[in-house]
């Protein structure tokens, strides 16, 4: 039988479930106020697809993708009504160990087979977004060796595949105006590896929930109630609500610095969002994920992904009777209780914390 997605979205989705990359950019950028900056953006809009397809051309097997996100600030400024069901601001979590929400109106996932091809794209879309636009945060990511972390781990052992992924990551029949978009996450983290290092390896297992060299998932016996793969595995009357990750390592030897930018699609980002309540307040409260206690988030944004068709058909300018909202006017009601809570645990207890192979390893 066809699956419901097939069966109610006719919207050409942009390319959420494409294969794991070699290379990636993680482009968070934020529109400025001046003068014009929405009606620059919209035009890049109906752009993108032709931009990619102009660097692709000059390597036709380097497999160039660029997905676009935007913000739940974003899109009052640059569509207004109507707006998705469900998106809002990224939500800041205090637990056991503290998730920040961050700055950024617009995402660029870039992929691809060689940097190179990623690094033309984006430097293409900010030339493209001079004067309208700046960017908040820039990641490049890398795969590293058999697809594993810089914690030494697997990631992204438990995505979906084929119309798996679909079914987990595209926007059906509830909420038909905006069929064929998806939500995604993102949290930049990261990693104190001599602390990880200095972990044995059996209790890093433990800590994952898999055997690190194996890649097999524990038996159910052994695997404590704060492992990753159990705190991220999220069931809804007998079935498991499943995300697609692309996550990817990161890291700088000169700093130091070394992480993993995590990146999460999911047909309504509530599914992410228990996730992610699960690892840093824990499940119950003060059952936490223990990988936080070596990884720390820093940044932490959603956005919805429209359709490919619908950044297609986006007009510079609106259309007669498209109401959008200028800086300074007052938010929507969905946007005033959207942003206002914050998830927390019943003890209020703050941390810093990431989630490294967090999401992948599941």
């Amino acid at each position: 039988m066809p699956s419901a997605v097939f069966q109610t979205v006719t919207a050409r989705s942009q390319a959420v479930d494409a294969r794991l990359t070699r290379a990636a950019i993680f482009l968070v950028v934020s529109v400025g106020e001046e003068a014009g900056a929405e009606t620059t953006v919209r035009g890049l809009c109906a752009d993108l697809s032709s931009l990619v397809r102009g660097v692709g051309f000059r390597a036709a097997d380097g497999g160039l993708s660029c997905i676009m996100g935007i913000g739940s600030e974003a899109w009052r400024r640059l569509f207004g009504a109507p707006r998705p069901k469900e998106l809002h601001p990224f939500r800041e979590i205090r637990g056991a160990h503290y998730a920040p929400s961050t700055p950024g109106d617009l995402l660029f996932h870039i992929r691809a087979a060689r940097m190179d091809l990623c690094f033309e794209l984006a430097a293409q879309i900010m030339t493209r977004l001079a004067g309208a636009a700046s960017v908040a945060d820039e990641v490049h990511g890398f795969r590293y060796f058999d697809d594993r972390d810089l914690l030494g781990f697997v990631d992204g052992t438990e995505n979906p595949v084929a119309q798996a992924a679909l079914d987990a990551t595209v926007i059906g029949p509830e909420d038909s105006a905006f069929a064929g978009g998806s939500y995604v996450i993102t949290q930049k983290y990261l990693h104190d590896i001599k602390k990880w290092n200095a972990i044995p390896v059996e209790q890093q297992e433990k800590v994952v929930g898999r055997g690190k060299l194996s890649d097999i998932e524990l038996a159910e016996a052994d695997k404590p109630s704060f492992a990753h793969n159990v705190l991220t595995n999220i069931e809804e009357d007998g079935e498991q609500l499943q995300i697609l990750r692309d996550n990817m390592p990161f890291g700088d030897v000169g700093t130091g610095e070394f992480g993993t930018y995590f990146i999460g699609y999911a047909r309504s980002p509530s599914r992410i969002e228990r996730m992610l309540d699960n690892m840093f307040i824990g499940q119950p409260p003060g059952n936490y994920d223990r990988l936080l206690d070596v990884s720390r988030a820093v940044t932490g944004s959603l956005f919805f992904v429209p359709s490919a068709d619908f950044l297609d058909g986006v007009a510079p300018e609106p259309a007669a009777g498209e109401e959008t909202s200028a800086i300074g006017d007052e938010p929507t009601r969905d946007d005033q209780s959207a942003s206002a809570p914050k998830r927390s645990s019943s003890n209020g207890s703050l941390g810093i914390g990431s989630l490294k192979n967090e999401a992948g390893h599941e």
